[in-house]
């Protein structure tokens, strides 16, 4: 089995070559954020030092207790599973990053919460691009008039979209919906050109993700291996 390091230079390797294939320069490649749900700190630690600083969290309680164990390091946090209204104060107060704001609401509660010694929380706005019934998310004809009122919202920053497309091993319908992705954030740069993420990609579709323009991908399984639930 390999390691981690070994695990994230192979995936570095897979942005790198993606990047290349669609003429993307060598700085212009997505963060790679390590979805570290359900692992241990020591597999973070383990990240850490291969060089991995941005982890994402989707369970908050034991979000909070890697925050708290691994505060010695330099960790940007994202939180990136659903949010209910009675979570929003922990979130607003412990990370640095939300990518599944889904609805006015969170995101009035997360300004509203966040605390004034701390800069505005980056945020980005989850569509539901697949128009799922079983998945959270803006829906795409939506997205306008929410972000009118989100870049309204004094203790957020709204960086950009995050989605999580029907699941397909087709990379055409990959392409597909990371390109209506792409061309929604292009529509929404009209009125406000300061928004620059696509928070979209993951282990199994990143090179559509990257050829699309993903900015930020969401890797877990490529980097730690198959995931062990049995703790949660």
């Amino acid at each position: 089995m390999n390691s981690i390091a070994d695990n994230i230079s192979q995936v570095q390797a897979q942005i790198d070559a993606a990047c290349l294939d669609t003429g993307r320069g060598e700085h212009n490649k997505p963060l790679l954020l390590a979805v570290s749900k359900t692992r241990e700190n020591s597999e973070l630690r383990e990240a850490y030092d291969a060089g991995l600083r941005a982890f994402g969290e989707n369970y908050l309680q034991e979000a909070l207790d890697k925050i708290d164990a691994l505060k010695e390091l330099e960790i940007e946090w994202h939180f990136i599973g659903p949010i209910q209204s009675n979570k929003t104060r922990a979130i607003a107060e412990h990370f640095d990053w939300v990518h599944s704001v889904d609805r006015l609401k969170i995101a009035r509660r997360l300004s509203d919460q966040r605390p004034a010694e701390l800069p505005p929380l980056q945020i980005c706005l989850q569509v539901n691009i697949s128009k799922e019934h079983s998945k959270s998310g803006c829906m795409p004809a939506e997205t306008a008039a929410v972000v009118e009122e989100l870049v309204k919202l004094p203790n957020i920053k709204l960086r950009g979209l995050m989605a999580i497309p029907a699941a397909t091993d087709d990379a055409s319908q990959q392409r597909q919906a990371f390109k209506e992705m792409k061309e929604l954030l292009q529509l929404l740069q009209q009125q406000h050109p300061d928004l620059d993420t696509l928070s979209m990609g993951m282990s199994g579709d990143l090179e559509a993700a990257i050829a699309e323009g993903s900015t930020i991908v969401r890797i877990g399984t490529a980097l730690f291996g198959p995931r062990n639930y049995a703790n949660n």
